[in-house]
């Protein structure tokens, strides 16, 4: 192949296809039509002598030399946009971005008033759309367009894109918010209220379990099964705040994140105590894909989101 002679528009078909791994939304994001984009693939198919990308029922998959190439060519095109962007102003209190959030409704209602002052402050155009999390994966979400921010607790997938596990360069890009723990939450005249909670005490009690995709089991189940224990898991719910009413009008106990406690609007009928055995910390953490990491009405909303997260996390671990 003569670089000389490459036509530098294919590599950034290339690197759309890449990002959105779908030739559909390729040719939507590049304003193209779909048999455009299949033949500038097909012709830096030709250009490279390699396949590179290989039709599958779910979108494409790359080959090893496509998967090999991407890294340069997103890092040569990303210098080049920002290089040519760096004369472009952008004035926040124009922009007229619609950005769609994924986060859980303890989360979001601890956040999103501090979002909406700043939007209504600096950017009184733009419009925020919250859709339902239920899922502790939400990298389809992100992958298929569903949403463009992706906010919670995903120790899974954080843990795959940090170690790069994956045959593919995953285009998804994550920033962790800060670090929490869980505590045993449970109505403020409990009969294990003003008793020590031990593993035997907490074993035999009844438990309510938040699950966002109705699983039976949680982190905590897992916790236990590495001591030989097991739990009573009495009522399965979806939402923080549900647990926390259900929990302070019955004798069911709950395990919640120390922060979003607060979010209740009922901490003065809760007590929290220590649990008696070892649980991972808690990482919040904020998803995004790639395509959207220059965007700058979307920097913004990024940092105006870890600035909420930052003031939301000290009032609540004050206000406990």
């Amino acid at each position: 192949m003569n670089f000389l002679t490459l036509d530098l528009n294919l590599l950034r078909v290339f690197d759309t296809v890449m990002l959105e791994q779908n030739l559909t939304r390729a040719a939507n994001r590049l304003a193209m039509t779909q048999p455009a984009v299949s033949n500038a693939l097909r012709r830096l198919r030709e250009a490279l002598g390699d396949e590179l990308l290989i039709r599958t029922a779910h979108g494409v998959k790359p080959t090893p030399r496509a998967e090999e190439l991407w890294p340069t060519v997103r890092r040569a095109l990303t210098e080049l946009e920002a290089a040519v962007a760096a004369d472009q102003s952008f004035d926040v209190s124009t922009a007229r971005n619609t950005f769609r959030m994924a986060m859980a409704d303890a989360t979001a209602a601890l956040w999103l008033p501090s979002i909406v002052r700043a939007i209504e402050r600096e950017a009184p155009n733009l419009t925020i759309r919250m859709a339902q999390l239920t899922t502790r994966e939400p990298r389809p979400m992100l992958l298929h367009g569903d949403i463009d921010l992706a906010i919670g607790f995903f120790p899974g997938v954080v843990a795959q894109l940090a170690s790069g596990q994956g045959t593919t360069v995953s285009p998804i890009r994550h920033q962790q918010l800060y670090s929490g723990r869980y505590v045993c939450v449970m109505r403020k005249h409990h009969p294990l209220a003003k008793e020590e909670l031990t593993v035997d005490a907490y074993c035999s009690a009844k438990h309510l379990l938040v699950s966002f995709s109705g699983r039976a089991r949680g982190l905590v189940d897992e916790a236990l099964a590495r001591l030989g224990r097991e739990r009573r898991i009495l009522l399965t719910v979806n939402q923080f705040f549900t647990a926390g009413r259900v929990v302070a009008t019955s004798d069911l106990i709950t395990v919640l994140p120390r922060h979003l406690i607060a979010s209740t609007g009922i901490t003065s009928a809760l007590i929290t105590k220590e649990l008696p055995f070892p649980m991972p910390s808690v990482h919040i953490d904020m998803l995004w894909h790639e395509r959207d990491t220059r965007n700058p009405a979307h920097k913004w909303l990024r940092e105006k989101m870890s600035g909420a997260t930052q003031t939301a996390f000290a009032k609540s671990l004050i206000n406990r």
